[in-house]
């Protein structure tokens, strides 16, 4: 499945809309505005939460946990590199990776060895944009969060660099 994930730039607070690839909207994400750390909600279009992400706090690197309908699913947390953004992701659908150009702005996750998800950055956009391609038989709303919490641990390292 194909989706686009945009950031709204006016916003107070993160927020973010997902579409498929037919533009329709799927979810929608929420950023808790005066929490320590961030704290994400992904609803679906019934205003349901699907998605609950969360920063560990006091970590030397950031590191983020990921619930799934109100269970734990994974953990990820970005592992010192010099070059390029590094991930080591824990999960309850097996062990993921992220390899992507020194940038951030195009990567791909990979689930044991095997390519799951492409993820492409519009460069120019005013935004933040990324397409997410998922593999079929990946669990939808776990790839979507990945892509948001390194989208914010990017965001975050940029920003702190200025």
């Amino acid at each position: 499945m194909k989706y686009l994930i945009n950031q709204k730039i006016f916003s107070i607070g993160d927020k973010y809309t997902i579409k498929d690839e037919f533009g329709k909207d799927q979810y929608y994400v929420k950023g808790k505005i005066f929490a320590l750390g961030d704290k994400l909600r992904i609803y679906d279009n019934n205003d349901i939460e699907r998605v609950y992400i969360e920063q560990k706090l006091f970590k030397l690197l950031p590191e983020y946990l990921i619930y799934l309908d109100g269970e734990y699913t994974a953990k990820i947390k970005k592992e010192f590199s010099l070059l390029r953004p590094k991930f080591k992701i824990d999960s309850n659908f097996g062990q993921y990776s992220v390899e992507g150009n020194f940038l951030g702005y195009d990567f791909k996750i990979m689930k044991n060895g095997n390519v799951v998800a492409y993820v492409s950055k519009k460069f120019f956009a005013i935004r933040d944009s990324y397409g997410v391609d998922i593999a079929d038989n990946e669990n939808d709303l776990l790839i979507l969060a990945l892509v948001i919490i390194i989208d914010q641990v990017i965001h975050d390292d940029n920003h702190n660099d200025n």
